[in-house]
């Protein structure tokens, strides 16, 4: 049946699905264009040093191997903004994993064989990966936007000292890794000085603009289509190596090329999160209201690029007090390179502040949920402005009567099913609304259809379908009338798919176009079109990315129960629930979706996500699904997904929030927070594995 919906807040499905499921989605690695080659990168097997020699004479023996690329004869790059991507350009090798080779060849089975194949020395050098938090190379970055370096207000110390209730604990969190359903891949062809590129990208617009850079051509001779994207949590945000070692190997081979990147080497090249250690220290007075809080942040970055995961951040923005020091610290390490994991920043930073808020509640032996209402606050903390909505007290309420959290007992070990602990948890959560210009045409046919043009993203979001959506509203047409082309950077440009902040960004844009192509046709009533159609654009730099007099952000309030088993350390979570403040939901089916997905990664950080930096070898021990666990469907329980009816008119024209991130901020300290209350042992890093269940007096 054709879906005739229209207005903005319908459940549309998404446009995409019976492509998906039955196959006929084509992502960047299913493009074979006619005498494709393949390759396969060789990474470097050392943590810090140099290449001294290579020798590929047993991988060209092979049969239909084509080329071996290495820094000695790789076609020279322009330096790249982002200094992950030059490779192959030098004999350095920075840290364990860096490409310093790849192989092309007729067949993908020949490629990895002969990468195998090929003998690399090096001159190694001593190399540092561990992160210390009184190491002398510590430093605080440069603050950006106001999320990094470091905040004062009043005088944290002194009023933390004086204080009658305080709290002083240390969190953890491990490296993270992305690992999306879909490795990164590109698919590369060069004809008559254009390249083209099928790439497996958050945002082709850019992976353009870089690629234009690098091989020293016009924007315009260069194409990147990114139509399916199997996921990205981050990872696709930015371009990786594998794209720029496809467009090489396709220059220097005169055939296009595939490279898909193995599982096993995407912890080391295509960014994962750094890992954390968080001193939070919170004073109170007698009646919970915060005096003094202080978050110091503790992480580590590569010697390639400086990226610094903002933990403090979101702690400048949910509670109030009147004294508040938030400090990043960052330490060089001959480590990959840390990049963006889904809700960076706010993730760690959010669990080590909800579970020290829950510790404060025990020293005060009060709710958790009535010490996070008493705390509430109209303004932002740090900024002093006003929020252009903020109802977090209203998802903690509503949560809590969904929850039945009324009826829980809060005395720890309370609740027994044989050798089952039971316990239930509360946390909070935040996260920014970012929005960015974008550009966006719409046209009208004469046969009545509409169509739609914006250079978006959709990684398994929906927004082919919420922009449609957005467009029929704007036009005030049935949405079967309206078709929409995005993933291709010869549509009009648009910012990448990541901060939560697609939808709003691509949907000004095309609520703007929509609305004066709508006008344009109100002007020519009664008026036939002419044969080709009518179109209007639209740019919204300038006003999208202007300055606000509010702090804008998405709030929530998540609620979880567990049961531990004292025997095992098990830990299952029950039940999962969240309740969320974020604007106008434009699609309940798709939101519901990103709000469940976002759940399930805060589960999978809680429990069950772990990574280990090898300190001999420079390398994550935990490089594939077999060891990097993720969870599996028997881990994850019935999750609900709620939210309240939010008006906001100081966001953008469809009074949207971000909804992509905001599932995953509370959910690690909430069921932490269960766990403390099943068992009446903190634990306090992360996951919460059965030997630190066990070990930790359980």
């Amino acid at each position: 049946m054709p879906d005739t919906v229209s207005a903005l807040g319908s459940p549309a499905g998404r446009r995409e699905g019976p492509a998906k499921v039955t196959g006929t989605a084509r992502y960047a690695a299913e493009h074979t264009p006619e005498g494709c080659a393949y390759a396969w990168p060789v990474p470097a097997t050392i943590a810090r040093g140099r290449v001294s020699g290579i020798d590929d004479t047993e991988a060209l023996a092979l049969p239909g191997v084509v080329a071996v690329l290495t820094h000695r004869d790789a076609p020279r790059l322009n330096e790249p903004d982002d200094a992950t991507l030059a490779v192959l350009q030098d004999a350095r090798v920075p840290h364990r994993g860096w490409y310093v080779a790849l192989v092309v060849a007729d067949t993908l089975e020949t490629a990895r064989e002969a990468a195998a194949a090929v003998r690399v020395s090096y001159a190694e050098e001593p190399h540092e990966v561990e992160l210390g938090t009184d190491h002398p190379d510590l430093y605080v970055p440069e603050d950006q936007d106001g999320t990094s370096g470091e905040h004062l207000r009043g005088e944290a110390d002194n009023a933390f000292a004086s204080a009658p209730v305080r709290v002083d604990v240390l969190y953890r969190v491990p490296p993270l890794h992305n690992h999306p359903m879909e490795p990164h891949a590109a698919t590369a062809v060069w004809r008559d000085g254009r390249l083209t590129v099928h790439d497996s990208s958050q945002g082709s617009s850019t992976v353009r603009d870089t690629l234009a850079d690098l091989f020293g051509l016009a924007k315009d001779r260069v194409t990147v289509v990114s139509e399916h994207v199997g996921g990205g949590f981050g990872s696709k945000g930015t371009p990786r190596p594998h794209v720029v070692l496809a467009a090489m190997a396709a220059r220097v081979t005169g055939r296009p090329v595939k490279l898909a990147l193995p599982r096993r080497q995407l912890p080391t090249v295509v960014g994962h999160r750094s890992p954390t250690s968080q001193r939070v220290r919170l004073a109170a007075e007698t009646d919970g209201t915060l005096v003094s809080v202080v978050h110091e942040v503790t992480s580590y970055t590569s010697r390639v690029k400086e990226f610094v995961e903002t933990g403090a951040a979101a702690t400048r923005v949910v509670y109030p007090s009147p004294h508040a020091r938030t400090t990043h610290r960052v330490l060089p390490l001959d480590v990959p390179t840390p990049s963006w994991m889904r809700a960076p920043g706010e993730a760690p930073g959010m669990y080590a502040l909800e579970s020290a808020m829950d510790e404060l509640a025990v020293a005060l032996d009060m709710d958790p949920v009535e010490l996070r209402l008493r705390n509430d606050t109209d303004t932002e903390p740090d900024s002093g402005l006003p929020f252009s909505s903020r109802h977090l007290a209203e998802c903690l309420r509503e949560g809590a009567r969904r929850f039945g959290w009324a009826e829980r007992d809060p005395r720890p070990r309370a609740r027994r099913q044989g050798p089952v602990l039971i316990g239930t948890g509360v946390a909070a959560a935040t996260y920014p609304v970012l929005v960015s210009p974008s550009r966006a045409s719409a046209h009208a046919r004469p046969d009545g259809g509409f169509e739609v043009r914006v250079n978006a993203t959709d990684i398994g979001t929906g927004a082919r379908t919420v922009l449609a959506q957005v467009a029929a509203e704007a036009l005030d047409v049935a949405l079967d009338r309206v078709r929409i082309r995005i993933g291709d950077s010869d549509l009009p440009t648009a910012p990448l798919a990541g901060g939560s902040s697609g939808t709003a960004s691509w949907g000004w844009a095309v609520h703007a176009a929509c609305t004066r192509l709508a006008e344009t046709l109100r002007g020519r009533q009664g008026q036939p079109l002419p044969p080709e159609g009518v179109t209007a654009a639209a740019d919204t730099a300038g006003t999208a990315d202007a300055d606000s007099a509010y702090a804008r952000h998405a709030f929530g309030a998540h609620f979880a129960e567990v049961g531990v088993d004292t025997v095992t350390g098990e830990v299952r979570v029950r039940r999962l629930l969240g309740v969320y403040a974020a604007g106008r939901i434009l699609n309940p089916r798709t939101a519901r979706s990103q709000f469940i997905g976002g759940m399930t990664m805060g589960l999978g950080m809680a429990l069950t996500e772990d990574s280990t930096m090898d300190p001999a070898f420079g390398d994550f021990t935990e490089s594939d699904l077999a060891s990097y666990h993720v969870p599996a469907h028997a881990d994850v329980p019935a999750i609900e997904a709620h939210w309240i009816e939010e008006e906001d008119p100081h966001l953008n024209p469809m009074g949207s929030k971000g909804i992509g991130e905001i599932g995953i901020v509370g959910t690690p300290a909430a069921i932490g927070n269960a766990v403390r209350h099943a068992t009446g042992v903190r634990l306090r890093e992360l996951p919460l594995t059965p030997d630190k269940v066990l070990t930790g007096g359980v």
